[in-house]
Formats: structure tokens, sequence, C-alpha cells
């Protein structure tokens, strides 16, 4: 089996059975990352504004007084959240 360049993937030797071709799988190996530029964060629409909110408000209803969550708590704070946001 040929060996095949780190940098752009081409078989290292001619006699090769891929006769030149860049092999797929080598190229994505070596891959740079195609951007540095990091992307801007999404702004919370108005009603994710809402729910979170709520959420803060509720979540002390459904928590022990260590702080972790109670039975099923999380997920019934969450629906309580999402009902007061719609009341809003």
């Amino acid at each position: 089996m040929p060996r095949y360049c780190p940098r752009c993937g081409e078989a290292l030797h001619s006699d090769s059975t891929t006769k030149g071709e860049v092999r797929k799988t080598a190229r994505r190996a070596y891959e740079e990352p195609r951007s540095t530029t990091k992307k801007r964060a999404r702004k919370p629409n108005a009603y994710n504004a809402k729910y979170s909110k709520a959420f803060k408000s509720i979540q002390g209803k459904y928590k022990t007084k260590s702080g972790s969550w109670k039975k099923d708590g999380f997920k019934r704070a969450q629906k309580a959240a999402h009902a007061k946001a719609k009341r809003m």
C-alpha cells in the first residue's frame, strides 16, 4: 500500500495503485480548519428572554436545600416556566 503526503494527500512514490489520484481520506485527515474567526453568539429572541426570566424565578421551588434538583424537579420547573412565560 502506498504512503501519502500528510499535507496534500498525494502518493509519495509513482508505483501506487491510485496512479497519482488524491485519496479522499488522506486529504480530510490533514486539512487545516477552514476558518479561524469565531461566530457571533445569536441574540435571544423575546420568548427566550421571557422563559429564562420565568425559569430563574421558579427554579427554587423545585430544588432541595442543598441546591440539587428534586425528583423530576427540572422537568416540572421547565413546564411551569413555559406556562409562566406564556402568560407574561
